[in-house]
């Protein structure tokens, strides 16, 4: 029997973590906690989850979930992605989605800005996250990116006001003033 102080985390040292209204996520073993979202990121989120929403489940080719909703893809690596869309639905379970999900959208913020551009999106990649998108309300921009060979590579960008048109999805087409206003 080992003792000592456990070096590593998994989901099961989640639930004795705090309801504080911050953000409890595990990379790797390793613990990330980000304060609750201000209300700028909550409103682009609501705005983007409405778009994909229309998208997606009008064609019944996916289910979008917003934060909080545990992405459980490993004992040790357990993300709360702003947005997440499951092609899937057996991909789901109670406790939150168990494999890896076709799309996860993550919004920047000051305190989350490196750990979602290389942490999280490195970590994805590798546990098999089709599509990965970084919103970045700073500069009214939105980055697609793709899996291919476990690291993610551009796909389509647009910022300010133009209109982003995804390739791999034909008539999803995101307005961005609507995000931004």
């Amino acid at each position: 029997m080992s003792t000592g102080i456990k070096l590593k985390l998994d989901y099961s040292d989640l639930q004795f973590t705090p309801d504080d209204g911050r953000r409890y996520e595990l990379v790797r073993g390793d613990l990330l906690v980000t304060p609750s979202p201000s209300r700028t990121h909550q409103r682009i989120s609501k705005r983007l989850l409405r778009i994909l929403e229309d998208y997606f489940e009008s064609r019944s080719i996916g289910e979008v979930f917003c934060a909080p909703t545990d992405v459980i893809l490993a004992p040790r690596d357990v993300f709360v992605p702003d947005l997440v869309v499951v092609a899937d639905p057996n991909d789901t379970a109670e406790r939150g989605i168990e494999r890896p999900p076709l799309l996860i959208v993550e919004i920047l913020s000051p305190s989350t800005r490196h750990a979602d551009r290389r942490l999280k999106a490195t970590r994805y990649a590798e546990l098999g996250v089709e599509h990965y998108w970084i919103v970045d309300p700073e500069a009214k921009r939105i980055e697609c990116l793709r899996s291919e060979s476990g690291a993610f590579r551009p796909v389509v960008e647009a910022e300010g006001n133009a209109t982003l048109a995804h390739p791999d999805w034909d008539g999803l087409e995101i307005d961005l003033t609507v995000l931004w206003r």
